[in-house]
């Protein structure tokens, strides 16, 4: 029997589409990122979270702190 090596999500600096992606794989990634952003903008508290964070609406990038306040929020991808 072979043995499947699961892959644990590692917390860094992610672009946006980057991390979209890994939670939607199978789309476009621009349709990935606005389904995330829908998602960070109905998990209560966590936009305001990502603010205090440093996190701008124009930002291209997520930072290691922003990446773990969203993966605590929504879960691993």
């Amino acid at each position: 029997m072979k043995e499947e090596k699961e892959e644990l999500f590692q917390c860094h600096a992610y672009g946006k589409s980057e991390l979209a992606l890994l939670y939607c794989p199978n789309i476009e990634p621009k349709t990935a990122v606005a389904k995330l952003n829908r998602w960070i903008t109905l998990k209560p508290g966590l936009k305001d979270s990502l603010a205090a964070a440093g996190l701008c609406p124009h930002a291209k990038q997520f930072t290691p702190a922003q990446v773990q306040l969203i993966v605590n929020a929504i879960g691993e991808p």
